[in-house]
C-alpha cells in the first residue's frame, strides 16, 4: 500500500517565514533604519539578488567566495551568485554611472543577502542587510560621518552609550605595522586574517601562529606606539576624539578589529553588544578606497558599513527594544447575515476613502463567533451593521482592548475612529 508524500511545512534550513506580526516588527525596524539615515541626506537604491560570480572573486574574502556563496550554472552556461553581500554590487553600480550621479554619492540599501552558513544565534543562511555608503570624500570626516550615522541608529531604537561599544581600527595602521615587522604583502594579508580570528582562539593558538608569520609581532608595535607607525595611530585618535565631541563615547581603539574582507584600506569599525547574551559583532564597516577601480577607471574614495537584521533584532530583544506594531485592521464590521455584507461593504467603502482599515465579516460566523476573532486579531474596535444599522444614523462602537461601548453617529465615525 503506497502512503502520500507530504511536504514539510518548515522553510529551508538557516532562512525564515515571515507570518504578518513578524513581518510587521521587521518592517517597523526597517522604517526606523530609513528614516534615520534619509535624516543624513543618504537616498535608497537596489538591485537584483542575481550577480555573476566573478563579481565576488577577488573583489570580497576568501573564505565567503570558496565556502559560503551560492553559486550555479544557469542554462545559458553563466556561472551565477545569489549575492552573499552588498558593497561589490554597490562599487559596480557607481562605476557603471561614475560620470553621470553627482558626488559624493550618498547611497543606501535594505537587500537580502544570502550565505551558506551553520545557522545559529546571530547567523542565519539569508537576512537583510542595511548597507550605508559615502563615494567621493577623502579623509576621516566622511570616517566620522559613517560611524555617528551607525551609532544613532541603535540610539534612535531607544539604545544608551553603555549598550553596545564601538571598537576602530584601520587597515592603513596594520599594513604599517606589518611592514615595520618586515612582513612581504603576502605574509601581512596572512596576519591580518589571522587577527581577524583572534577573539575565536586560545592566546596560545594565536602567539604559535604569529610567530610563525613573523618573530616580531605588528599586534606589539600597534600596542607598544612604534614610532614608525605613530602617523596612522594619531589618525584614529583623531576620529575617536572627533566622535566624543559629538557625543560618542563608546568609541574605542582595538588594534584586532580587522574585518574580514579583502577590499578594506583605511579605518575600519565593529560595534558589539555590551550584553554577553551576544558576543559576536553586531555590524561593522570601513574604508573601502580601492573597490570601485576594479571595475575600470581611478579609484574612488569610499566608507560604509552593514547591518544585518539577525544580529540587530538579537540586540533590540536583549535590550527591550523591539518595536511594538499591530497591523490588524482598525474596525471590525460584524454583519448578522450573508444579506447584511454588501450594505457593510459599502459602508466600509466610506470608511476606507477617509483612510480607514476595515475588515467586513463575509464568512456567516455568529456575531459572539466574530467578536471573538476582532479580539483574536488584536482589532481595536467593533461594530455590527445590519439591517437596524443600515437604516440608523448611528451606530454602538465597542472597544475592544477596553470592553466600552459608545454611540456614535454615522457622520461622525471616521473622526471617532481616528480621534487620537
Amino acid at each position: 500500500m503506497s502512503t502520500k508524500h507530504v511536504e514539510p511545512t518548515e522553510p529551508y534550513r538557516g532562512v525564515r517565514d515571515f507570518y504578518p506580526h513578524e513581518w510587521s516588527t521587521l518592517t517597523a525596524i526597517f522604517e526606523t533604519l530609513r528614516k534615520n539615515v534619509t535624516l543624513w541626506g543618504y537616498e535608497e537604491y537596489n538591485a537584483s539578488p542575481l550577480e555573476r560570480a566573478e563579481l565576488y572573486e577577488s573583489k570580497t574574502s576568501e573564505e565567503i567566495v570558496s565556502e559560503q556563496t551560492y553559486t550555479f550554472t544557469d542554462r545559458g552556461e553563466r556561472r551565477v551568485t545569489l549575492r552573499p553581500e552588498m558593497t561589490p554590487t554597490f562599487a559596480r553600480m557607481l562605476a557603471g554611472k561614475r560620470r553621470e550621479v553627482p558626488f559624493p554619492v550618498r547611497w543606501f540599501s535594505i537587500p537580502n543577502l544570502f550565505r551558506y552558513e551553520r545557522p545559529q544565534r546571530g547567523r542565519l543562511r539569508e537576512h537583510y542587510q542595511l548597507n550605508v555608503d559615502l563615494a567621493g570624500i577623502e579623509g576621516t570626516e566622511a570616517d566620522i560621518e559613517i560611524i555617528e550615522i551607525a551609532a544613532g541608529i541603535l540610539k534612535a531604537f531607544g539604545a544608551e552609550d553603555k549598550d553596545f561599544i564601538i571598537r576602530v581600527s584601520s587597515r592603513t595602521l596594520l599594513s604599517a605595522a606589518c611592514k615595520a615587522a618586515n612582513l612581504g604583502d603576502a605574509r601581512a594579508r596572512e596576519y591580518i586574517r589571522l587577527l581577524d580570528r583572534k577573539a575565536k582562539m586560545t592566546a596560545e593558538e594565536f602567539k604559535a601562529e604569529s610567530s610563525a608569520l613573523s618573530p616580531v609581532s605588528p599586534l606589539d608595535l600597534i600596542v607598544n606606539k612604534d614610532a614608525t607607525i605613530m602617523p596612522e595611530k594619531q589618525e584614529l585618535e583623531h576620529i575617536l576624539e572627533e566622535l566624543a565631541k559629538r557625543g560618542i563615547s563608546n568609541a574605542v581603539f582595538d588594534p584586532t578589529t580587522t574585518r574580514g574582507f579583502d577590499y578594506y584600506t583605511g579605518m575600519v569599525f565593529e560595534v558589539f553588544d555590551t550584553d554577553t547574551r551576544n558576543p559576536r559583532s553586531l555590524f561593522g564597516g570601513g574604508r573601502y578606497d580601492n573597490l570601485v577601480s576594479l571595475f575600470g577607471g581611478d579609484s574612488i574614495a569610499c566608507v560604509g558599513f552593514g547591518m544585518g537584521d539577525v544580529t540587530l533584532s538579537d540586540f533590540l530583544e536583549t535590550h527591550d527594544l523591539t518595536p511594538r506594531t499591530n497591523d490588524a485592521p482598525f474596525l471590525y464590521v460584524g454583519t448578522p447575515s450573508k444579506d447584511d455584507v454588501p450594505a457593510a461593504q459599502l459602508f466600509a467603502k466610506s470608511l476606507r476613502d477617509s483612510g480607514v482599515s476595515v475588515l467586513v465579516h463575509i464568512g456567516g460566523k455568529s456575531l459572539k463567533d466574530q467578536i471573538k476573532e476582532a479580539v483574536r486579531r488584536e482589532i481595536t474596535y467593533f461594530i455590527v451593521f445590519g439591517s437596524n444599522e443600515t437604516n440608523s444614523d448611528s451606530l454602538t462602537v465597542k472597544k475592544l482592548s477596553e470592553n466600552t461601548e459608545e454611540i456614535v453617529s454615522k457622520e461622525n465615525l471616521s473622526e471617532y475612529l481616528t480621534r487620537d
